[in-house]
Formats: C-alpha cells, structure tokens, sequence
C-alpha cells in the first residue's frame, strides 16, 4: 500500500512538471522602446532604445548601443546600457506589456519608461 501511494505520487508529480508553465521571465520576452528622460537639465534628456528580452537575457537591437541585463520572473528589472565610453545601470518594473524605473551613470540620473513593440 505504501510503495502504491509513492508510485502514485512520484507520477503525480512527474506529470505536474511535464505540464509546467514556462518561466514567467520569458513572458517578458520580445522586443521593447525605451524612452530615458533625466532629472537633470544640464544632462540630455527624451532618449529611446531599443532593447529585446529572450528567455529573461536583455540584449540591444542597435548597433549603437549595448544593452545587456536580466529580468526575473516577477519583473524585477537590471540592466546595463554602454555607447561607446559613456555607461548607465537601470532597475525597475515590468509587468505586462509596459514597465518604468530608474537610471544612473557617472553624472547624471534619471527616469525610463518601456513599451512592448
């Protein structure tokens, strides 16, 4: 009776991961416009980039400027922006198709918004 009841729930779970939902990173996936604004009237400001999520692996969809990062699976945000000397850290939120936070680099800070393309 026992060694059924282990069987039974051994295939239990074994059909429950086989029917796993992937990961809820990758639902952010796709390609995504980001627009940075800063707080700072001395630093530009109404910038856009395009960025893409895979499998919750930020990478930049221009040749201009190096995205590179990580989204985890409840959105939380971590991304690092580099065009040419000049770099950035960002953090924030996705959820569903839009997300926001907030950016830093050496002498400037600032704002992002992003929409799903």
């Amino acid at each position: 009776m026992v060694t059924s009841r282990k069987s039974l729930v051994a295939a239990s779970l074994i059909a429950a991961l086989g029917f796993a939902a992937p990961s809820a990173a990758a639902t952010f996936d796709g390609a995504w416009n980001v627009q940075i604004t800063s707080s700072n009237v001395a630093c530009s400001s109404g910038a856009s980039v395009s960025i893409g999520i895979s499998n919750g692996q930020v990478a930049s969809n221009s040749a201009t400027v190096t995205a590179s990062g990580r989204v985890a699976e409840a959105g939380n945000i971590h991304v690092t922006l580099a065009s040419g000397m000049k770099r950035a850290v960002g953090s924030g939120v996705l959820a569903g198709a839009s997300g926001s936070g907030t950016w830093r680099a050496a002498l400037c800070s600032g704002t992002w918004t992003a929409q799903r393309s």
